[in-house]
């Protein structure tokens, strides 16, 4: 028989005042953690709304180049993935999916085409989903 197994003793384990201890050392190290996750998931959502914005506005100019105009306020961004009634030249889809079309929020990007001297505008509004604010909030344009 093996001599050295050791025999449990009545102090042997892990009091409740130790476990609590370990509990609010580990509470502490996530309060310190966990904003600063949270503020890299928000900054997060804001990046992927400016490069999809971008990519919106590349496929707009690549629907100009082929069409000869730029998307109508009625057709929308719509226009980057169903082909518009009569337009044989549309060589599309211009984006892979539809969901291309919705920012990190969920909501539809805003577009509005180009009038006199300016150029066209694709916008988000942000996490709040109104004009102007801070932040996530901040409205992200073309």
């Amino acid at each position: 028989m093996n001599r050295h197994i050791k025999k449990w003793k009545k102090n042997t384990g892990a009091t409740i005042l130790e476990v609590l201890v370990v509990l609010a050392i580990i509470v502490m190290i996530a309060a310190v953690v966990a904003p600063r996750v949270i503020g890299y998931l928000g900054s997060a959502k804001t990046d992927t709304a400016d490069l999809q914005i971008k990519n919106l506005a590349n496929a707009v100019q690549l629907f100009y180049v082929d069409t000869g105009r730029y998307p109508s306020d009625a057709e929308g961004l719509n226009v980057l993935i169903n082909r518009p009634a009569g337009d044989a030249a549309w060589a599309g889809p211009y984006m892979p999916t539809a969901e291309a079309l919705v920012d990190p929020w969920g909501r539809d990007y805003l577009y509005e085409p180009p009038t006199g001297d300016d150029n066209f505008a694709i916008q988000s509004l942000g996490r709040d989903g109104a004009r102007g604010g801070t932040g996530e909030d901040q409205d992200i344009s073309y």
